[in-house]
């Protein structure tokens, strides 16, 4: 009997990297630090006796920073986390002593997309658009597949295209906002009991215009409620080319001790060919 190994299952895929590159500018939420890389030694600064040198780098950024997931401890309700425990008991300025992103077990499964743009016809949704149950139902149809629990769950906006616009209030949505789910969709996906869900925005959130991440419900819902992880400023616009519905996810952060989140390189791995 032939044993094949994991790597033989491989062979004939294409991966397609679903994370936008991180450099010094880039979209993000007002509300965490920025992005900054620098070179702190040049070649050049340091020469070894047999002519080689070296160059290194120093990097600063936040846990919510390009895209990236969100650890159970990002968010509280009402001065609660997600195990029921109060918030102030977990957290200190070295971070969170439990549900911190270090305990997010590398996520490597299958992953539905549901593209609610091209459910519309059209490569982006406008600003402020409400995912609503109807649409994920209907992209769902549409994929001619069905969700298991425990599985990733990526919602299609198209506002990835946005990500290289001039003004970057356009990707942030600071005065339009920006196309997610709304509370009931919010609901809809959290009794699915997905293990992660993801999308193209700053938030994974139906945002006003000019409203801001002032209420963010739906991260309630999801990492406090349910604990569904949320991977946010996705790059999912290849999916979406390709008409892909589903593929295999392979999805680890950093181990960042005590971090309510992490930059992630979440990578799609996809039959040659496929287009379904």
């Amino acid at each position: 009997m032939t044993v094949r190994q994991p790597w033989d299952a491989l062979s004939g895929t294409r991966v397609v990297d679903l994370a936008h590159p991180m450099r010094r500018g880039m979209p993000q939420s007002p509300n965490h630090p920025p992005y900054r890389m620098l070179l702190e030694r040049r070649h050049g600064d340091l020469v070894r006796p047999d002519g080689g040198s070296a160059a290194n780098e120093i990097v600063v950024t936040g846990g919510h920073v390009g895209t990236h997931i969100d650890a159970l401890a990002h968010v509280s309700q009402d001065g609660r986390l997600h195990d029921g425990s109060e918030a102030a008991t977990a957290q200190s300025a070295t971070g969170f002593s439990r549900l911190g992103i270090e305990g997010f077990t590398p996520y490597v499964g299958r992953a539905v997309f549901l593209d609610i743009a091209g459910l519309h016809g059209v490569p982006v949704l406008p600003s402020a658009h409400e995912v609503t149950v109807e649409e994920l139902e209907g992209a769902l149809k549409r994929a001619g597949t069905g969700l298991r629990p425990g599985e990733a769950v990526l919602i299609g906006t198209g506002w990835s295209r946005h990500w290289e616009n001039p003004d970057p209030e356009v990707f942030t949505g600071q005065r339009g906002g920006v196309p997610g789910p709304g509370p009931a969709a919010g609901e809809w996906l959290a009794a699915r009991g997905p293990c992660l869900v993801g999308g193209e925005t700053l938030a994974f959130e139906h945002i006003p215009a000019r409203s801001g991440h002032s209420v963010l419900p739906v991260h309630g819902r999801l990492l406090v409620g349910a604990g569904v992880h949320i991977v946010e400023t996705m790059r999912l616009t290849a999916l979406a080319e390709a008409r892909v519905t589903q593929f295999l996810l392979v999805l680890a952060p950093l181990p960042l001790v005590g971090a309510t989140g992490s930059p992630v390189r979440p990578l799609a791995v996809i039959p040659a060919g496929d287009d379904t």
